[in-house]
């Protein structure tokens, strides 16, 4: 376990304390058949209790007392798959607009591709290779208007690697509609704020009539969240920024449920890391920013009473936030327990709700 000094402060904190064995069946391909069909663990953190659940069961555990912050970003869909001039298929991922119709994009081997050099999307769409954006991107450019047109007819949801699809325009549809949350609504996000797949409407209306409170905020979910660690030591790692926004209406209703002594419920990590970044120790402000915080243990949380989230890979800073709020020998015990029970990890999987 991490070592703590005179002041009660972690220090060197080791990335191996994070890792896990995760049986490979036990990551979900596809999501539920109904959203809120998933299943839900409880975690007490008090006492340690854990509690077998589904989602739906999801207002029997709140009251008029808790208030839901979810990050209603949008997910766009940025992967394309197409063809190098050399005959070569490739798979990119776009990453951010430096400016209209040139993108940064992510690549295996990027330093392969010639400036110039075309790719060819298919429907007679192409895009054209520039320098580098940095060290890690290089830049694509389509022609002037073309590329919403391009990701409307071949453009397919960013799911992370795990997910396999052995031609993923057969399930595109259906995984255009299931990663992403029902109540997404601007921002341009590369993953899912995967904690909120599992709310219907249905759900929404229980939890209000059961006096369950809620706000939304916009974390456009970039490579900070998916990004992994490669160091030994977690705190030499560096998160990647990522952008937000917080309308004046929603800051207003979360710094009204503080006022009034509610307890804040995060819907996933992004939520999380925006709350706690932008809390200026009484309220929460509007505006917009950008925040590159990193959660793990020894980190004092400022105003989140709760989080529900998904189940998170070993030694990724998802699994660190969430064992720097529950303890990481609560998270270990908890996720032992959802292996041995079957529970369904990552993006399309199951939910743990921490008390």
């Amino acid at each position: 376990m991490a070592s703590k000094d005179l002041r009660g402060d972690y220090f060197k904190v080791k990335l191996e304390e994070f890792d896990f064995n995760l049986p490979e069946e036990l990551i979900a391909q596809f999501p539920s058949e109904k959203r809120d069909e998933s299943r839900l663990l409880v975690v007490i953190r008090e006492t340690g209790e854990i509690i077998d659940s589904k989602f739906k069961h999801l207002p029997e555990f709140l009251n008029s007392n808790d208030f839901l912050v979810l990050n209603n970003t949008k997910v766009k869909p940025l992967r394309l798959l197409g063809k190098r001039e050399n005959g070569k298929r490739v798979n990119i991922l776009l990453v951010k607009e430096i400016e209209e119709d040139r993108w940064s994009f992510l690549v295996k081997k990027p330093k392969s591709f010639k400036i110039s050099e075309k790719i060819d999307f298919g429907d007679n769409y192409y895009g054209t290779i520039e320098g580098w954006a940095d060290r890690e991107h290089r830049i694509i450019r389509f022609e002037k208007g073309e590329l919403n047109k391009i990701l409307e007819k071949r453009g397919l949801p960013p799911l992370p690697p795990y997910i396999k699809r052995e031609n993923p325009f057969v399930h595109r549809e259906e995984d255009l509609k299931r990663y992403q949350t029902i109540y997404a609504k601007k921002g341009i996000s590369i993953a899912a704020p995967t904690a909120g797949l599992h709310f219907t409407d249905e759900l929404f209306k229980k939890l209000e009539e059961k006096g369950v409170g809620k706000a939304e905020i916009t974390l456009n979910v970039g490579e900070a969240t998916f990004q992994p660690v490669r160091v030994d030591t977690i705190e030499d790692h560096k998160m990647k920024y990522e952008e937000y926004e917080i309308d004046e209406e929603n800051a207003r209703k979360i710094s009204s449920a503080l006022e009034k002594g509610k307890r804040i419920v995060a819907v996933g990590t992004t939520s999380v890391r925006t709350l706690e970044s932008v809390y200026n120790g009484s309220n929460i402000p509007s505006g917009k920013g950008k925040t590159n915080l990193f959660i793990y243990p020894g980190y004092k949380f400022k105003i989140v009473g709760a989080i529900l989230t998904n189940f998170h890979l070993p030694k990724s800073t998802l699994f660190m936030l969430v064992s720097a709020f529950g303890t990481l020998e609560l998270m270990k015990k908890s996720y032992k327990y959802a292996i041995n029970k079957g529970y369904r990890f990552f993006s399309y999987g199951d939910a743990m709700l921490i008390l």
